[in-house]
């Protein structure tokens, strides 16, 4: 078999007759070996404060000092009653008999305390210490309990314990249920995309094992190399995976039946497809891996472990669909097309023989040489105005009630803790100092506004610990201000405050930080990239200008989205940067695509022709990819978590918008207009070849 002109023998490993059954045999060992880790993925998650907080923050190191304080790891369980008309004698005498049962229950980690009635006289308060990694073996069990009481009783399971059963069931459903919801979203696009009962088995078999091999690498990493694995970053994994492999496979796919035109040998066509489509491929995949692995530079643990991790997946996406299905696809006739079935054809050799195929791009393409300065002013001008909509994009964390679509428990019981004793009871500001300073910190503690009661002091090597009740609710800004008061009068004693309401101010602010240092980073590396790749200045700027209008756009409209019609009551601090990091990541794969082909063809065309020629023959693939990777990622809007919600619609309604309008109108817009310029300063900018014939009427722009 000839290879193609410059691929030596790497385009033809996977096309070749017999290298084809290495390959094949190479990608069912990984499967195998690999693979048998991906179910152990749940077992190395870490949900826990540590996992998600700053590794250096002030209420991390608390976490750290606290275990000097308990000979286990333990939380608060509070278990809460309510009788609108008062608690009765029978009610206290039900919850008593709980509290004797709760200390039975698996995971108890002591006695329970109370139960404690309120000053109103309308509820009771019982609290429980309960093993840390045992939470919901106790929180199931005492909700059973609860549910006993007299008729008109109201009960639930709040405060530490019952926040993080509530949290770490929705985590345990994830992984199973997207890796489904993916899967079909893929099946069903790949059916309508292909009209072949046969095609679409070849993409969903290779993105599986990929998959595999991604959780399998990621269980290894985890396990052994310390990477931090969260619910939210084992959740976007398939995702991901499903979403940019799927691409991946459209565009490779769609290059191999144009070549199978264009040579009787598939072997052939495949190494060619490879050849031609494999640098876009690869650019796409190191532009969206190396933004993601930016993430590592972040402070919150949960967002540095977010890049490896999704970066590990999108690099096995990428050997897998340049490898092993390559390999699958020569393996077969070219029947596994049928219906529709490419066959060889010397009338292929005139590349404009190519363009009968895409009579609708083709007239896109039409459109956007006839008004090319007109059609980008009207698509920039919408894009702006779209960003409007941020001033609705509340960006400063999510409360407990906040963080669910749904009311579960934990939310109840919070909810009926702040109507009847100090809101902030269940989630006690813990502060740690030195035993010879216990005196002057209690009543620095105690001076301090925002605190309602202070607790006996514990000590434990040289340290002494105080709890600190706040007056509001542990998940509001006004507990927040109350921490930063508390630190300011302490920090003198050289203590530290920590608990849960210092943790989210930590993981607030340290996400601002995450913003303005990561953004930057990964602007500059996607933009180094498009430099390298298209040996052009002009065009990544236009690039990057576009995909960065877009993703502010996006944002603009999900701002609305979230506040006027969802009325969610805002996002995760984090939110932002994971939006920038998919969009933009994401956003430039399908300018990516677009521009290469460009380049392409306008070394033989020039470049008003090459645009029109790449936008023609690209438009249907990549708008393909485009709907496949956004349903994929809208299958987290089916979540009860809002911020999984949130980050499947901003990143699908993005990528449409990129698909629909940047790639398609604005950039080849752009292009057109600008002409060779768009190279500059490379050489193509200068020399150009002779464009003559009747199409020459089409170069020039109108407008």
């Amino acid at each position: 078999m000839s290879s193609p002109p410059g691929t030596g023998s790497l385009a033809a490993i996977p096309a070749g007759r017999r290298t084809k059954w290495l390959m094949l045999v190479v990608w069912l060992i990984l499967i195998v070996v690999l693979g048998s880790f991906a179910g152990k993925l749940q077992g190395v998650e870490k949900n826990d404060a540590a996992a998600w907080l700053p590794a250096a923050a002030e209420s991390t190191q608390v976490v750290k000092l606290e275990e000097q304080f308990r000979k286990s790891d333990t939380s608060l369980a509070v278990v809460v009653y309510e009788r609108s008309t008062g608690v009765t004698a029978a009610d206290t005498a039900q919850a008593q008999a709980d509290a004797a049962r709760f200390a039975q229950l698996p995971g108890a980690a002591g006695p329970a305390q109370g139960p404690f009635p309120s000053r109103d006289g309308k509820a009771l308060e019982t609290l429980v210490p309960v093993t840390g990694k045992k939470v919901i073996d106790f929180t199931d069990p005492a909700r059973d309990v609860v549910k006993r009481g007299p008729p008109g009783l109201t009960s639930h399971v709040t405060g530490p314990v019952g926040g993080a059963a509530d949290s770490i069931k929705v985590f345990q459903s994830l992984d199973g249920f997207l890796l489904m919801a993916a899967g079909i979203v893929v099946i069903v696009l790949l059916l309508l995309i292909y009209r072949s009962p046969v095609l679409w088995v070849v993409p969903v078999v290779t993105v599986v094992g990929s998959l595999s091999i991604a959780m399998g690498l990621v269980y290894l990493l985890a396990a052994h190399a310390g990477l931090t694995v969260n619910g939210q970053s084992a959740g976007i994994l398939p995702v991901l995976v499903f979403g940019v492999g799927t691409d991946y496979a459209l565009l490779l796919i769609a290059r191999y039946r144009e070549e199978l035109h264009r040579h009787q040998d598939k072997h052939e066509a495949m190494a060619f497809a490879l050849h031609r489509a494999g640098p876009a491929i690869l650019a796409s995949a190191a532009t969206v891996a190396i933004g993601l692995l930016c993430l590592m530079a972040a402070d919150l643990n949960s967002t540095a472990g977010l890049g490896p991790v999704s970066a590990v997946g999108v690099v096995c996406a990428l050997a897998a669909m340049t490898t092993l299905m390559p390999a699958l696809l020569v393996t077969l006739p070219r029947g596994v097309f049928w219906p529709k079935v490419p066959r060889f054809d010397t009338a292929y050799a005139n590349p404009d023989a190519y363009d009968k195929e895409h009579g609708v791009w083709a007239r896109v393409a039409t459109l956007v040489s006839a008004r090319p300065r007109l059609i980008w002013t009207v698509t920039a001008a919408a894009l702006i105005a779209m960003t409007f909509g941020l001033t609705s994009l509340h960006a400063d964390g999510l409360s407990s009630a906040g963080q669910f679509v749904s009311k579960p428990d934990s939310v109840a019981g919070e909810t009926m803790v702040a109507r009847h004793f100090p809101a902030g009871s269940g989630a006690p500001a813990v502060i740690i100092g030195a035993a010879s300073s216990a005196g002057p910190l209690h009543d620095a503690i105690t001076g301090t506004p925002g605190v309602a009661e202070v607790s006996a002091p514990v000590t434990a090597a040289g340290n002494v610990q105080y709890e600190a009740v706040l007056k509001v609710p542990a998940d509001s800004k006004a507990a927040q201000n109350t921490i930063d008061r508390l630190r300011t009068a302490v920090h003198p004693l050289h203590a530290k405050v920590g608990g849960q309401t210092a943790s989210t101010l930590d993981i607030e602010r340290a996400a601002s930080h995450d913003n303005k240092l990561i953004i930057p980073i990964v602007l500059a590396v996607v933009f180094l990239i498009l430099v390298l790749l298209l040996r052009s200045i002009v065009a990544p700027l236009l690039m990057m200008a576009t995909v960065v209008l877009s993703f502010a756009a996006s944002l603009g409209v999900s701002g609305l989205v979230f506040d006027k019609v969802l009325g969610f009551e805002g996002t995760d601090a984090g939110f932002p940067l994971l939006a920038f990091i998919f969009l933009v990541a994401l956003g430039v794969d399908y300018n990516i695509f677009l521009m290469t082909r460009v380049r392409e063809e306008s070394h033989a065309l020039g470049t008003r022709r090459g645009v029109l020629r790449g936008l023609t023959v690209t438009g249907g693939v990549i708008t393909s990819a485009g709907l496949v990777l956004a349903a994929t990622f809208a299958a987290l809007t089916t979540l009860p978590l809002v911020g999984m919600v949130e980050m499947g619609f901003v990143v699908a309604f993005g990528v449409l918008l990129d698909t629909v309008v940047v790639r398609s109108l604005l950039l080849p817009a752009l292009a057109f207009d600008l002409g060779r310029r768009i190279w500059a300063p490379g050489r193509l900018s200068r020399e150009e070849p002779e464009v003559g014939g009747p199409e020459a009427k089409i170069l020039e722009p109108v407008g």
